[in-house]
């Protein structure tokens, strides 16, 4: 089921996205189905649980932090972590940026825009996310790059709605993207996820995060 899930997906993003198939409370046995599949993207919400697994599976997956991430959790994923996609202040950045130099690497991350109509969700605000890439703090951030945004649709039926969030976060994207510095280089529009991932497609996203569709609902 997992094998025949991931393929249909790909076929249906194929040359537009990459899938992250979103791993989170699921165990080991099911992620190496899904990398047996051919997946090696995988996304997970809670620091701890990545840092179990990534040991428990093939070296060449790429991990994903897709969750909210507290400043003194970056220590656990800083060695290994391909992106993360959840950056939403400055001070989250700086201590990104310090763990990375611990570690004599550069991490890749995403702003996390707020682009649903809902006060649960996290994320910088357009204005905030411009402030941020043209700030002389981040510009002295050598071990981070900003290749890109992340954002959440509203959790709702409404197609509309969700196209016009996906919409307008690609607008800021493209306008956000001619600030490119030696670590601030666009590449990655990270939106769209098992409800909403063909949506997400049509309206730009590169990186889809799709869980239930793959391995069923959440226990």
């Amino acid at each position: 089921m997992i094998a025949a899930s991931i393929h249909t997906i790909e076929q249906e993003i194929e040359g537009r996205a990459r899938l992250i198939a979103v791993t989170k409370t699921k165990p080991v046995s099911m992620l190496q189905e899904a990398y047996d599949a051919g997946a090696r993207l995988f996304g997970e919400n809670k620091v701890q649980e990545m840092a179990e697994k990534q040991p428990q599976l093939p070296a060449d997956v790429e991990w994903h932090q897709i969750g909210h991430l507290q400043t003194n959790k970056v220590k656990y994923i800083a060695p290994f972590v391909s992106l993360i996609h959840s950056i939403d202040s400055l001070k989250l950045l700086d201590e990104v940026n310090k763990q990375a130099t611990k570690n004599d690497r550069v991490i890749d991350c995403l702003l996390q825009i707020h682009i649903a109509d809902e006060e649960t969700k996290f994320g910088l605000l357009p204005d905030e996310a411009e402030t941020l890439l043209r700030s002389p703090e981040l510009r002295a951030m050598q071990n981070v790059r900003i290749v890109g945004l992340m954002g959440l649709a509203t959790n709702t039926d409404d197609e509309t709605q969700i196209r016009q969030e996906f919409r307008g976060l690609k607008q800021l994207y493209d306008k956000l993207a001619t600030l490119s510095t030696a670590n601030v280089q666009f590449s990655e529009l990270s939106m769209g996820m098992s409800g909403d991932y063909r949506i997400a497609v049509e309206e730009g996203s590169t990186l889809v995060r799709v869980g239930s569709a793959i391995f069923g609902a959440r226990s």
